[in-house]
């Protein structure tokens, strides 16, 4: 079951989905920051 080609599988998948999640959050943090200028609060 634990083999190599399942350890690089399972590495790859998490680099994958971290990378997802940083995009995500990086726009939405660039989007929200853009924003501020916009607001009268």
């Amino acid at each position: 079951m634990l083999d190599g080609a399942f350890l690089s599988h399972v590495i790859l998948w998490l680099i994958g989905a971290m990378t997802v999640c940083a995009t995500v959050f990086t726009i939405g943090a660039l989007f929200s920051m853009g924003r501020t200028g916009y607001r009268k609060d």
